[in-house]
């Protein structure tokens, strides 16, 4: 099974539903998930702010954060994972930044990840280096968003590497 079919497995059992914000993924997260037989009893829909202007227009997060931090930052993970779960009326909201690549973005080198969940137990964020090309790092990022998910909507806590806020 899938990390994306278990995951709608888990949030049916609890009758909760997911919403998901794309940025380094552009949409793969939120395709994964609808590529699961059922997936629509459980994901709600998913927004992709690919320009930073957007996460803070569309998604709320912080405009003197993204000034200050950038786009590509743990705190901006959080903060898009949470506006999704509470703008899209999810339980759970899932969130992907980071470069892709192949270039460094505002001094962060191709392969940085940050991927976070926030639920109605909190929130989570976990920070990683996917090593690879473009897509790599991409496929990288929804494997990871999806797993942090699974782990924290599984055991309704906080799993082992993980930043809460």
């Amino acid at each position: 099974m899938t990390a994306a079919a278990e995951l709608l497995a888990v949030l049916r059992s609890r009758g909760w539903s997911v919403a998901v914000a794309e940025s380094l993924t552009g949409g793969l997260v939120c395709s994964t998930i609808v590529d699961v037989p059922g997936a629509s009893a459980s994901l709600r829909g998913g927004v992709v702010a690919y320009a930073t202007d957007l996460k803070a227009t569309v998604l709320g997060v912080g405009s003197a954060l993204l000034a200050a931090r950038g786009p590509v930052d743990p705190e901006v993970a959080r903060q898009m994972a949470e506006a999704v779960r509470e703008r899209l009326g999810a339980d759970v909201g899932l969130a992907t930044t980071g470069v892709a690549g192949p270039d460094p973005q505002d001094g962060h080198p191709p392969g940085t990840v940050h991927v976070a969940v926030a639920a109605p137990i909190g929130a989570v964020v976990r920070s990683l280096r996917v090593p690879g090309d473009r897509s790599t790092v991409r496929s990288g990022a929804v494997d990871a968003v999806l797993r942090l998910a699974l782990e924290y909507v599984r055991h309704e806590g906080e799993p082992e590497g993980v930043i809460s806020r």
